[in-house]
């Protein structure tokens, strides 16, 4: 008989009618809880197997019949409570709670399809349904190799923690706390070998906020969201939980991997007693041990700051091999009016560049200097307050007396400039590897030695140009980089369709400022993916200011009678201008613009399903019968250095002359 579970996640056996720990009386939803396989859920999940059993319900392996019978997980959640109104209760405030789990976008999270509800034997349940990951857990490679007479070595840990680490960077800036980190919790994907969080916390969160707002066990299940041994105290204590509580639970399971042994036996008692039963080198020794501090303040308080002192040079290299970052920003639709997850799409322009895992840091945010690995940039996945993405690093890097008096002046003030600026530190930090990086493609790490001190020196000068750039963004613009989503291009794009404006426009008119700014940098589809994309974002949120404003759009209107119209103005350099006109079908237009050779012309039909007319082109003119009606858009950008005068003459009627051959 299968074992039953108490909200409070405590086993009892199946026969049980109260719960042997906390007497708590188990309902007859528990109690009545049946084997499902074979089933077909939902009119479209076939559950195939049990894979596990907790307290607030059981999660099969199931496949999914309309993607072509696709493997999937289904995680039932039934609350013990009583009553019809009490589930339905139930069912909204989870359906509420849980709404904040399908926005995240991260292949080392299982994504979540859907939540439903289906009546099996007159019983409602809940199901989430998400990605199933095919691999081995950590739990089990450890018992294997336990096994075999070995355990996990320091260079893998450390990968381990370089893979995990921008993984919760990415949850936690994105408001969510994991809460449930252990070997038993991380999966090592067969498909690439990257490590995979499952068994999210995030629903026992949402469980509990459910199960708070229906029975007095509330206090109760707070405490419980967490591993015992692995969740720091004041998890398991009050329920609270922090970025620096995954970052304990993580740092709890290195030592279970590299140990063997249960977290009881590492630290119980003695907090101290792990040092003597690890052969790990005393920098790693020294991460691990903040990590762990019973205090929550002394910890590290974020991901970034463990990267950063992972990287630094103090840590032994050990010729770890680091993966390619897992594509921490989403992909957008960057070339039509719509957001999708898809493939890159054709904008913007440019070559791809090589990931490079080392990562250069300058005197930024403290006294402290050094190098530090810390991936592209990920932006979390739905909007966020106006906030730095990312806590500067703790202080932990070599000594500054090691530089000329010229190099410390030259990063103070860097620093300062920063911090004037509000830019975040790490986020200037990669964004500045960026560029450092596609100029002197070194597969390594710069060092305090010497020998790169001008290499340094051009890393400092790279990061000066970059905030003289920056300097021109709003301030309101400025404070969100590294914190840009694709739920800021999804604003965008609703802002501007209200003024009859697409994505497309929108996308040339930031194109024009960006790459003015930074015409080094590759016109790569991949753009977004990188640091420098949420400069663009930053660009493309102040364009979205000025066409609000109208000093970005215009629109075009014939006179009464006439079939015709001319606009003239000027643009600055790296900027441009749109404009909209309402046109019909089978009319025939004719659009020619006076301007120099360094402007480029761009005409959009009203759907972005039908393809550009022109797209950022060299050739001024263009004239044929349209296919549709509806707002066209013209768009005009300047190329030059210098500010450049324009005239557009657009004219529309059945008996406009035609050229010889058309476009």
């Amino acid at each position: 008989m299968s074992p039953l579970f108490c909200t409070l996640g405590h086993e009892n056996s199946g026969d049980s009618r109260f719960c042997r720990q906390c007497g708590e009386q188990l309902s007859a939803v528990a109690v009545g809880l049946i084997a499902l396989s074979g089933q077909l859920l939902g009119g479209r999940y076939r559950v195939k197997r049990e894979l596990g059993q907790g307290g607030f319900g059981r999660t099969y392996l199931a496949e999914d019949t309309h993607r072509f019978h696709e493997p999937c997980v289904l995680k039932e959640f039934a609350p013990q409570v009583q009553g019809t109104q009490s589930l339905q209760k139930a069912e909204e405030l989870f359906a509420r709670e849980a709404g904040v789990l399908y926005k995240l976008q991260h292949p080392q999270i299982p994504q979540f399809r859907e939540l439903f509800r289906a009546e099996v034997q007159g019983v409602g349940r809940l199901f989430l349904v998400q990605d199933y990951v095919e691999g081995q857990t950590y739990h089990a490679l450890l018992q294997t190799r336990r096994a075999q007479g070995h355990l996990f070595t320091e260079p893998e840990v450390r990968q381990l923690l370089f893979q995990l680490l921008p993984v919760l960077d990415y949850l936690h800036r994105s408001g969510v706390v994991h809460r449930d980190i252990s070997p038993d919790n991380l999966i090592l994907r067969s498909s690439d070998g990257l490590p995979v969080l499952i068994d999210f916390g995030g629903v026992k969160q949402v469980a509990a906020a459910v199960a708070s707002h229906l029975h007095a066990y509330a206090s109760a299940i707070g405490t419980r969201l967490g591993k015992l041994g692995y969740a720091p105290d004041e998890q398991m204590n009050t329920g609270d939980a922090f970025p620096h509580s995954d970052l304990y639970a993580l740092a709890v399971t290195v030592l279970v991997l590299v140990t063997g042994r249960e977290p009881q036996e590492l630290l119980a008692g003695d907090r101290q007693q792990w040092k003597q039963q690890v052969r790990l080198s005393p920098p790693f020794v020294s991460v691990l041990d903040r990590m762990l501090d019973p205090y929550p303040p002394r910890r590290y308080q974020s991901a970034p700051d463990v990267l950063y002192v992972l990287s630094s040079p103090a840590q032994p290299n050990h010729d770890i091999t680091l993966p390619p970052p897992p594509s921490p920003l989403p992909t957008f639709s960057h070339g039509s009016s719509t957001v999708a997850i898809a493939p890159p799409p054709a904008r913007p322009k440019a070559r791809s560049l090589p990931w490079l895992p080392l990562v250069l840091l300058g005197l930024l945010g403290g006294t402290a200097t050094g190098w530090w690995w810390l991936g592209r940039e990920s932006p979390s996945p739905k909007p966020q307050p106006t906030q730095t993405a990312v806590a500067p690093p703790s202080d932990n890097s070599t000594n500054v007396s090691q530089y000329s008096k010229q190099e410390q002046a030259r990063k103070q003030a860097i620093r300062d400039r920063r911090q004037t600026l509000g830019i975040d530190q790490g986020f200037l930090v990669r964004l500045v590897d960026d560029a450092f990086y596609l100029d002197h493609p070194i597969n390594r790490a710069l060092s305090a030695d010497p020998s790169d001190e001008a290499l340094r020196a051009d890393w400092d000068r790279k990061a000066t140009e970059i905030l003289d750039r920056l300097e021109r963004l709003s301030q309101a613009a400025r404070s969100r980089l590294g914190s840009y989503s694709n739920a800021d291009v999804d604003k965008r794009r609703a802002a501007v369709n209200q003024l009859n404006l697409s994505s497309r426009s929108l996308n040339d008119l930031t194109d024009a400022h960006f790459f003015q700014w930074f015409p080094d940098q590759p016109r790569d589809p991949t753009l977004l993916q990188r640091p420098f994309g949420q400069v663009w974002q930053a660009i493309a949120t102040d364009e979205v200011a000025a066409i609000q404003a109208g000093t970005a759009l215009e629109r075009i209107q014939f006179p009464s009678g006439r079939f015709s119209q001319q606009v003239s103005g000027t643009l600055k350099p790296g900027t441009g201008r749109a404009f909209t006109a309402s046109l019909q079908k089978d009319q025939v237009i004719r659009l020619s613009v006076q301007a120099p050779s360094t402007t480029r012309l761009s005409l959009y039909p009203p759907s972005s399903k039908l393809p550009a007319l022109l797209e950022d082109s060299k050739e001024l003119e263009w004239s044929g019968k349209l296919s549709a009606s509806g707002i066209y858009e013209v768009v005009l950008v300047s190329t030059a250095t210098q500010s450049v005068e324009y005239t557009i003459n657009l004219a529309a009627a059945e008996n406009v002359t035609m050229p010889d051959s058309t476009n």
